[in-house]
């Protein structure tokens, strides 16, 4: 648990994983789609996922030169635990911050 929380803990790490789980996804389409991920934090966490064999960057030839990321048979693999986590958080965890007590907010 130790190492998959070392990875998953890091901030917009599920997310990434979440989004690439519907197939491969160019750099700046996976930004657009998790708002508030600044650049130099998105293309850290591919770097980290990719390190870890969860996914592979694919250069695609221009002009103009286009960056996919899709995930390894490793991280296709992490979709029913995703999925699991997403049904326990719609069960047990508030719809925003604001609701959540202090202590965990």
């Amino acid at each position: 648990m130790t190492r998959v929380f070392e990875l998953f803990g890091k901030r917009w790490t599920g997310l990434i994983v979440a989004t690439l789980l519907q197939g491969p996804v160019h750099f700046a389409d996976l930004r657009r789609a998790i708002p508030g991920i600044s650049e130099r934090m998105l293309s850290d966490r591919l770097t980290q996922l990719a390190a870890a064999g969860l996914l592979v960057r694919e250069v695609h030839d221009g002009p103009p030169l286009r960056v996919a990321y899709q995930l390894t048979e490793a991280g296709a693999a992490l979709e029913p635990a995703l999925k699991e986590l997403g049904r326990w958080a719609g069960k047990y965890l508030p719809e925003s911050s604001a609701q959540c007590p202090k202590e965990f907010g």
